[in-house]
């Protein structure tokens, strides 16, 4: 490396440098970075004063991150990096719909074992019964049997339990397994549209762009089983708000499940006033079945 004269001489230098990287995939991002960043840096012409309130604000990110929030994770979606990453690695490499979709910020692991056509209310949760059915199914169209289900979405109030200390543990969560059909089935309450947190930098950001921060509602999916890329889903409610703003781009064709309404008393739970059904089928890919990193505990 030659000492720097000026500003042009900077990113050959640090190009240079990555070089040594033994890691042949880390040399390859790393100079991809250096190479975007640099020519960002120039192109904005960032000042001094800029550069200071971006570290800042990504310190402050990181002190916003806690065991129940992560802050990165919300920021990465409202600016459509987790969308993008996921639509590139998925669907034939980017070229066809996919049913696979962002992880959020609130999934937890050791979510409660419940049965086939369980309840995953743990807590008194009013609001119009939901009675989901999820059909997974290979690229062919045949049924998986024996995948391990993670089935999570926020509460009528719009927030997770892990953001409301009126709901018990767990609530709205739970782990199944799908039958010879490849069916999961599960019973819930009717999910809504709601607000991202807005009270940190993500919520700062919005605002400064004049951007609403609500998502549509939607319900989560989590299936693995050896032999098959572990999916990840959000299936969104046909009748909601926000399917066309979503303020995370979450939003794809694939994504949005078939919701009913119905009047008259359910067959197995009685009279229970209006309830909804949503039906939707989703497609997993042959792969290596690994877990993400929980975004919270």
């Amino acid at each position: 490396m030659t000492i720097l004269t000026t500003q042009h001489d900077v990113t050959p230098a640090v190009l240079e440098v990555m070089q040594q990287t033994n890691d042949p995939r880390l040399r390859e991002i790393m100079t991809g970075l250096i190479t975007h960043l640099h020519a960002f840096v120039r192109d904005v012409r960032l000042s001094e004063k800029e550069f200071q309130q971006a570290t800042r604000i990504l310190n402050t990110m990181g002190q916003q991150t806690t065991d129940t929030h992560n802050e990165f994770v919300l920021m990465a979606g409202s600016l459509g990096v987790s969308s993008l990453v996921c639509l590139l690695n998925n669907g034939d490499n980017g070229t066809t719909e996919t049913t696979q979709s962002l992880l959020g910020p609130f999934w937890r692991m050791n979510q409660p074992i419940t049965e086939n056509g369980g309840s995953i209310l743990r807590s008194d949760t009013p609001g119009p019964r939901l009675y989901g059915t999820f059909h997974f199914r290979d690229p062919d169209g045949a049924p998986i049997e024996g995948l391990e289900v993670d089935i999570w979405h926020a509460s009528p109030i719009g927030l997770y339990e892990n953001q409301d200390e009126s709901q018990a543990d767990y609530n709205l969560r739970g782990k199944f397994i799908t039958d010879a059909e490849g069916i999961v089935r599960f019973k819930s309450v009717k999910p809504i549209g709601y607000p991202i947190p807005t009270n940190t930098t993500v919520g700062t950001l919005l605002e400064a762009q004049n951007r609403h921060p609500y998502r549509p509602a939607h319900v989560h999916v989590l299936a693995h089983k050896e032999g098959f890329k572990t999916l990840i889903n959000q299936t969104y409610v046909d009748e909601t708000d926000y399917l066309t703003s979503d303020v995370q781009f979450g939003v794809t064709k694939a994504l949005v499940g078939t919701l009913t309404q119905h009047s008259e008393p359910h067959p197995q739970d009685g009279d229970v006033g209006d309830w909804f059904t949503l039906d939707h089928t989703l497609t997993l890919e042959p792969g290596v079945s690994t877990l993400p990193i929980p975004p919270i505990k």
